[in-house]
């Protein structure tokens, strides 16, 4: 039932980003609109249960068509600078 979740096809926009958790999505949507890339979220977390991992609780980031070449590019540099920070540590 839950194995391999996939993300909804929305028309116009493109799913860009899918984690386990909604803070790590929330924290991309949240760059994304410092770049001016407007963006949303959607999460599949069931209301019901209060599971913040696993395939009950996924989440994903879209944008518009037009913004997706964009916001892959931006979101790649993000986990550039966040691995090189780590490796910094």
């Amino acid at each position: 039932m839950f194995s391999n979740p996939k993300p909804n096809d929305i028309e116009n926009w493109v799913c860009v980003l899918e984690r386990s958790t909604k803070l790590e999505v929330e924290l991309a949507k949240s760059y994304l609109s410092s770049l001016k890339i407007p963006s949303n979220i959607l999460s599949k977390q069931d209301s019901s249960y209060s599971l913040s991992v696993g395939d009950m609780s996924f989440a994903y980031l879209y944008v518009p068509d037009e913004f997706e070449e964009e916001a892959r590019k931006a979101l790649e540099e993000l986990d550039k600078a966040n691995e090189e920070e780590g490796e910094d540590s």
